[in-house]
């Protein structure tokens, strides 16, 4: 794999939060104690700020837009320049491979305890070692339950849609996700590798391109609420920007599954400032600031106490957030596949070349 082709757009439109542009630094700040790289909005416009007020240690936040676009960054210089970086999963994986990242001193994060056990036993890092989850959840289908006649069920409903729904459905463009629709509806792992299988994934997924309105990564879910889609392929917490905006909206996991990503953070070898990086992932653990971004990003949390304080009647607003963590994580998770990636690349080329 070349460590930049797994990409993930995130937040490059956050619509539950508006992160202050005092944040939004295009390069590091050397004056800083820490440089955090992280994804626009995805901690409170004030994180850092009480981070200080906190422990006195002062830290200046870096936007990126996607895992690419910082992945490139860290390769380049070999981590220098910053500290602690969010990174999706497979990503995390491979800067550990690539000897980028510093072991987790797990005495200096001691609020890592209020982790779920399961979210300590993640299959790409078990223990913890290299990465600390932040975020996680499933895909699935996010569809307008007032104007579709019968709820989706199947990956199959998106694949091979109904005529109501042809040319009204949308999927993700990011090669994992939109391989994934694909191997889960073959009854394949999200990580499959094998030629033969894979070739049965291409062929499925450049017949449903000829039904679908778009790939879309961003807009998708304005387009549910606007009823230029009807039924998307989404990120559980983008459908609930659409839920509320438009309470219709609804999220199903099909039958045949869903992967499960994580968001991680993860110290990198090359920071001067170790023990401050720790300081911070340790704040960004605290109970009440892990609340913060199930609030506000609409994405659940591995936190046990912070997923306990969220209100009922958030929860109601949007069911996909009380998912039980047992259920969550019986789907495969998105992993690092090496030298396949190219092959990935090169089949969702193909996919979307495909007339």
């Amino acid at each position: 794999m070349t460590a930049t082709t797994f990409l993930r757009h995130r937040s490059l439109k956050m619509p539950s939060i508006a992160l202050g542009l005092a944040l939004a630094l295009s390069a590091p700040a050397m004056a800083a104690d820490l440089v955090i790289s992280n994804w626009d909005g995805y901690m409170a416009p004030d994180a850092m700020a009480a981070f200080k007020t906190a422990t006195g240690v002062s830290g200046e936040v870096v936007v990126h837009a996607t895992n690419e676009e910082i992945m490139g960054k860290l390769i380049a210089a070999g981590g220098k320049g910053y500290d602690v970086v969010f990174v999706s999963s497979p990503f995390a994986e491979v800067l550990s491979k690539l000897g980028l990242t510093e072991p987790i001193d797990h005495a200096k994060v001691p609020n890592l305890a209020n982790l779920y056990p399961e979210a300590t036993n993640l299959p790409h890092d078990v223990g913890n070692t290299f990465s600390v989850p932040y975020t996680w959840g499933t895909t699935g289908l996010c569809y307008r339950s007032d104007l579709v006649k019968v709820a989706p069920t199947s990956w199959s409903d998106l694949l091979a849609p109904s005529d109501e729904l042809k040319g009204k459905t949308t999927m993700l463009a990011t090669d994992r996700w939109l391989l994934a629709a694909g191997q889960l509806d073959k009854g394949f792992s999200v990580n499959e590798t094998d030629p033969a299988k894979m070739a049965e994934v291409k062929d499925l997924l450049i017949s449903a391109k000829k039904t679908l309105l778009a790939y879309d990564d961003t807009t998708f879910y304005s387009k549910l609420v606007s009823g230029e889609a009807l039924m998307v392929q989404a990120w559980d917490g983008w459908c609930n920007y659409g839920i509320a905006e438009k309470p219709e909206i609804k999220y199903v996991i099909p039958k045949e599954g869903s992967d499960l990503w994580v968001d991680t953070m993860v110290v990198m070898k090359a920071s001067a400032n170790k023990d401050a990086a720790f300081q911070f992932i340790n704040f960004m653990l605290d109970a009440k600031n892990h609340a913060w971004a199930a609030q506000n990003i609409d994405y659940k949390v591995p936190n046990k106490p912070a997923m306990e304080s969220l209100p009922a009647d958030f929860l109601a607003k949007f069911p996909n957030m009380a998912m039980p963590v047992a259920d969550l994580v019986k789907f495969e998770q998105l992993r690092d596949v090496g030298d396949a990636q190219r092959d990935y690349s090169k089949i969702v080329s193909e996919i979307k070349a495909a007339q």
